[in-house]
């Protein structure tokens, strides 16, 4: 996981810190301290793929990174389309990073659509590779080009590489028994090889990869292992691309430990399984397929073996009451999925609030309302966390703050709920989920311990002496409720929806008692023991920078930037939603202003001030994307000046 503490100050592009000159005509090595690199193409394109595999060779050769991959949000739009073009950016360098950039430094571009959607984002000065093959008189057209942007004088700010992708990559394959059109599909190999050659990426593992995922249909993986060899070779061979660089590993960015590049959904199935483990229980998955959530079923479907088991239900619904049964039945329940999800579980929710079971909501927010923007993401469901249900059904809520604090997350979540028998939010993001970085493997011995003890007897006395069980006769510090699994002789009760009689968890519709479990309930969330919330202030600043979930990453290197040009701004971030910390109310009375960044319209900043009456300003973004680094810095200064 990536350092909270600053080494250095993320700039809009790469730093050169030297260069080698070799004789004898040999290409000269510069070395950066960092570089962001963008692959950009059609949804056909393998952008995904490509921008992955030169991920797993960066995380291998040692680099900080952080990745930022972007969907087309229809499933299949037009080729050559807007619309329809997938990028994915890479941040890696050799210190500690927070975030997968502003604006690239190299753009990959395989198509005209690719060009025109992404080129808005490029600094002046930044290197284009354009796929020349697909820039033909109707490709550009279809995307507005009147005429070709490769030939106008538009680009002259950059540093163009002209590559016929498609023509070397059909070139490279000719001795294979391949179409043209099965050729021209390895063409995101040629570009991955000549990438790698220009930042020196490991070749190993890439290699490695295609022989495996192709290893029944050697004749694809033969074309693709040529492809990316001749795009290796061609960067080396040819005389467009006169200089090569190198990004040292982050030998000082990381504590010891052995790492693995994650993504944010990986690491919360992993933070799952490890819970039921630390629990010893068995962990159930009741889900139905959404975006962005389907990676954790699908991750989760693969691991029998540590005793998990995954539904995928008919419907949303089904899902979240499968899980609940399961929770009744002694299980770690799990239900995973977006903001539509969440609005149609929302009674079977209430339904655990009132039968006061452990389970996991698991929300990977995306743009909304309705069906909205599956594949962007957005911060926009914590009020319908907090609130989304019928009567008082209080709910805790805790959010993730970067990809690899998922994993740590899930842990927290599954404390909460175990400990307290209650349903939890946990709200991660599209940018969270589909983002990657550096995650260090935890020792054993340094996960929670989560079992818990379920009842197995009698646990109050009658007056007239009768031991009795009762399923709502709570515990004095955490006020759960007893977890009594089906089928234990003598612990028959009931369970259901209507509200329950204290202690007996008979039905009663007596007023004071309905008052009195209302108030219990909201009292065992409220008395939920969550960790201070710590603030970075080494300058006693007067403004206070407050955020939540993936905001994290943006939020800290804009106050790096404020910091490193004289700003003094203090930082807050908080992972407990509900309840707050309980130094929060002092911490925020000492500062002169709150500012709240949230990619949603003042949520957080809502709850803030209702809560503890500060004047807290919202700064908000809602366009599908993570905020900027340079452009919280702006509204940051701002503040601090205003």
């Amino acid at each position: 996981m990536t350092s909270q503490v600053s080494r250095t100050t993320e700039q809009a592009d790469g730093t050169v810190v030297g260069e080698q000159r070799k004789p004898g005509g040999v290409k000269a090595v510069r070395r950066l301290d960092r570089v962001i690199i963008r692959f950009a193409g059609d949804s056909g394109d393998g952008m995904q793929l490509t921008g992955d595999r030169f991920t797993s060779e960066t995380a291998s050769f040692g680099n900080d990174l952080s990745t930022l991959p972007n969907f087309p949000a229809e499933i299949r739009a037009p080729a050559g389309t807007l619309p329809g073009v997938s990028s994915f950016q890479l941040h890696f360098a050799d210190h500690d990073i927070l975030t997968p950039g502003d604006a690239p430094n190299v753009l990959v571009a395989m198509n005209p659509a690719a060009l025109k959607a992404n080129i808005g984002d490029l600094p002046r000065g930044a290197e284009i590779i354009v796929n020349t093959d697909e820039f033909t008189k109707r490709a550009m057209q279809k995307v507005g080009y009147d005429g070709s942007p490769l030939e106008d004088g538009s680009l002259d700010g950059y540093s163009l590489h002209p590559v016929p992708l498609t023509a070397l990559t059909v070139e490279a394959l000719k001795e294979f028994d391949l179409t043209r059109k099965e050729a021209e599909r390895s063409k995101n190999m040629f570009a991955l090889g000549l990438l790698s050659w220009m930042y020196h990426r490991p070749t190993e593992g890439t290699e490695k990869f295609l022989k495996q995922k192709f290893a029944r249909k050697p004749e694809v993986m033969n074309a693709n292992l040529a492809a990316f060899r001749a795009g290796w070779n061609f960067g080396e061979t040819t005389e467009d691309f006169a200089v090569s660089y190198e990004i040292a590993p982050a030998t000082t960015a990381f504590p010891v430990g052995t790492y693995r590049n994650i993504s944010g959904n990986l690491a919360l199935a992993y933070g799952l399984v490890a819970a039921s483990r630390q629990a010893d229980l068995p962990l159930f998955l009741g889900s139905y397929p959404i975006t962005p959530a389907s990676d954790i079923l699908h991750e989760l479907s693969k691991h029998k073996n540590f005793g998990v088991r995954t539904f995928q239900a008919e419907d949303e619904i089904a899902g979240i009451g499968a899980a609940l049964g399961a929770a009744f039945g002694g299980s770690l329940a799990v239900t995973t999925t977006s903001g539509p999800g969440v609005a149609l579980k929302a009674e079977t929710v209430g339904l655990a609030v009132s039968l006061e079971l452990p389970l996991l909501v698991v929300d990977i927010q995306r743009g909304g309302p309705s069906t909205g923007l599956p594949t962007k993401t957005e911060q926009a469901d914590l009020l319908q966390a907090m609130f989304g249900r019928n009567g008082e059904a209080p709910v805790p809520v805790i959010a993730p703050r970067t990809p690899a604090d998922c994993f740590d997350a899930a842990l927290e979540a599954a404390r909460i709920a175990l400990t307290y028998r209650t349903p939890v939010m946990l709200l991660s993001d599209g940018y969270l989920a589909n983002g990657s970085e550096p995650w260090r493997i935890p020792e054993l011995e340094e996960l929670p311990d989560l079992r818990v003890q379920f009842a197995s007897g009698p646990n109050h006395t009658l007056e007239d002496g009768t031991e009795v069980f009762w399923p709502y006769k709570r515990d004095p510090q955490t006020l759960a409720r007893p977890w009594a699994v089906p089928g234990t002789p003598g612990l028959e009760h009931r369970i259901g929806g209507i509200e329950k009689q204290d202690g007996t968890g008979n039905i009663s519709y007596d007023p004071a008692n309905h008052d009195f479990m209302v108030r219990t309930r909201q009292a065992k969330i409220d008395g939920i023991d969550v960790p201070d919330i710590e603030v970075d202030d080494p300058d006693g600043a007067r403004v206070l920078v407050l955020g939540w979930g993936s905001t994290y990453g943006p939020i800290t290197a804009a106050v790096r930037r404020l910091r490193g040009a004289g700003e003094a701004i203090a930082q807050a971030h908080l992972r407990h939603l509900n309840p707050f910390p309980r130094n929060l109310g002092s911490i925020l009375a000492g500062y002169d202003k709150v500012v709240i960044p949230e990619m949603n319209l003042g949520q957080l900043a809502l709850l803030i001030r209702g809560k503890y009456l500060v004047d807290a300003h919202s700064y908000n973004q809602v366009n599908g994307m993570p905020f900027k680094a340079e452009q919280l810095a702006a509204a940051l200064k701002e503040a601090i000046h205003d």
